[in-house]
C-alpha cells in the first residue's frame, strides 16, 4: 500500500481560473495521484490569491491523506461553494501537499500553460 498515494512535482507553469478571475498562477505546483483516481494538482498557498477563498465548515477524511478541509471561491461575479480543499496536517504518505490547495474540476479550470 505504499505506493498508493504518488506526489511529485507537475512540470511546466500551472493556472486555476474560476468565475472569471485568475486564482494563481505557480510553476511549483505537486501533482498527487492516488491509486486509480485521475492526477490531481495541488497549488502552494503563498501562490494564490487567498482573499478569494473562503474556509468552510466541510470536512472530509480520507484514510489516506487525513482531513481535509474545504474552501469557497468567492469572485466579483460569483460564489462556487466547496471548490478547494487542502490537508493542514495531512498523513505521512502525503506530507509534501501540506499548505498546498486542490480544487475541483468541475468548479475551477486547473490548466498547464
Amino acid at each position: 500500500m505504499g505506493d498508493h498515494i504518488r506526489i511529485r512535482p507537475a512540470a511546466g507553469k500551472w493556472v486555476v481560473r474560476a468565475g472569471g478571475a485568475v486564482l494563481g498562477e505557480t510553476d511549483r505546483a505537486l501533482e498527487l495521484t492516488e491509486g486509480d483516481y485521475p492526477p490531481v494538482i495541488y497549488f502552494p498557498r503563498e501562490d494564490l490569491a487567498m482573499a478569494f477563498l473562503e474556509e468552510t465548515d466541510t470536512v472530509a477524511a480520507c484514510p489516506f491523506k487525513g482531513t481535509a478541509k474545504h474552501y469557497d471561491i468567492h469572485t466579483k461575479s460569483v460564489v462556487i461553494n466547496n471548490a478547494a480543499w487542502t490537508y493542514e496536517d495531512p498523513k505521512e504518505p502525503a506530507l509534501e501537499i501540506k499548505d498546498y490547495i486542490a480544487f475541483y474540476s468541475q468548479k475551477a479550470a486547473v490548466e498547464q500553460l
